[in-house]
C-alpha cells in the first residue's frame, strides 16, 4: 500500500482554517494502531493542522491537559480503558472541544451510546482519510473554535466543486456524482495539473486498509469521465504507467 501523499501544490484552493488568533488548528489523535495514526496524522498536517498523537487513553489525557486540541480524534476500543471513559476524562479538562469516534463496531446501539455520552460524531472502520478529515472540518467550524481563510470552492477551468454544499458544476450545467465520485474529483481538483498514482489516489479516497485491486480508481476514474467529459474537452487524463491528473480544457489543448 502506498502511504498518503503529501500534497503541496501551490494551486490548492482547499479551505484553510485557522485558530483565531491566525495559528493552526490542533487536533489530537488517539488509537493504538500506529500504521493508523500515521496515515491519519499525516492527511491532518496536509491541511494545515497541527497534531499529537496518543496510543492510550491515559496518554490521550495527558496531551489533552498540555495541548489543547481544539478537536479530538478517539478510538472507542483502547487497550487500558474503553473510549467512553477516555471522553468523560477530556470533557473534564476540556468541555467543549468536539469528539470524532473511531470504532470498528458499526451497531447502532454502539453509535447511540457514543452519541449520547457526548461524543459528536463518529465514523466507523475501514473510512477513508478524506471522509476523516471533512467530519473534523465541519465539527470544528460548528464549535466556533476556527474560522475560514478562504473559500471552499475549488476550481479548475469552467469545472467548480463546493467542499460545504457538495455542489459541481462545469460551465454553469449542474453534475450529479456519488459519494465516492466526489471524493475522488476534489482529490483530483486539489492537485491541478499533478500526475496522482493509483495508490495515491487508493490512499486518500478509499479507507486506509483497503483490500481491493487498484482497477477500482480505473472504474471510478470512467465514471468521472462519463460525467465530467461528456460530449466536452476532456480534463481528466490518464499518464500510462504513472497515474491521473485533471487540468482544464485550455491548458490541455496548449
Amino acid at each position: 500500500m502506498g502511504k498518503v501523499a503529501r500534497m503541496t501544490t501551490s494551486s490548492d484552493t482547499r479551505t484553510e482554517l485557522l485558530r483565531p488568533d491566525g495559528s493552526p488548528v490542533r487536533v489530537l489523535v488517539v488509537d493504538d494502531e500506529a500504521s493508523l495514526t500515521e496515515l491519519m496524522s499525516m492527511a491532518l498536517r496536509y491541511e494545515g493542522w497541527e497534531v499529537r498523537t496518543a496510543a492510550d487513553g491515559a496518554g490521550a489525557v495527558r496531551a489533552a491537559r498540555a495541548f489543547r486540541p481544539d478537536a479530538v480524534v478517539l478510538d472507542v476500543m483502547l487497550p487500558d480503558m474503553h473510549g467512553l471513559t477516555v471522553l468523560g476524562r477530556l470533557r473534564r479538562e476540556l468541555p467543549d472541544v468536539p469528539v470524532l469516534f473511531l470504532t470498528a463496531k458499526d451497531a447502532v446501539e454502539d453509535r447511540i451510546a457514543g452519541l449520547t455520552a457526548g461524543g459528536d460524531d463518529y465514523v466507523t472502520k475501514p473510512f477513508s482519510l478524506e471522509e476523516v478529515v471533512a467530519r473534523l472540518r465541519g465539527l470544528i467550524r460548528r464549535s466556533g473554535a476556527a474560522a475560514r481563510r478562504t473559500e471552499s470552492v475549488l476550481a479548475v477551468g469552467d469545472l467548480t466543486l463546493d467542499e460545504d454544499s457538495h455542489e459541481v458544476t462545469r460551465g454553469g450545467q449542474s453534475i450529479h456524482l456519488t459519494a465516492t465520485e466526489f471524493e475522488l474529483l476534489r482529490y483530483l481538483m486539489r492537485n491541478p495539473r499533478r500526475v496522482l498514482s493509483k495508490a495515491q489516489i487508493l490512499d486518500r479516497v478509499w479507507s486506509y486498509d483497503f483490500g481491493g485491486q487498484a482497477n477500482v480508481v480505473e472504474l471510478y476514474i470512467s465514471y468521472l469521465r462519463r460525467k465530467i467529459d461528456a460530449g466536452r474537452s476532456p480534463m481528466i487524463h490518464t499518464r500510462r504507467g504513472a497515474g491521473y491528473l485533471i487540468k482544464s480544457a485550455e491548458a490541455a489543448a496548449a
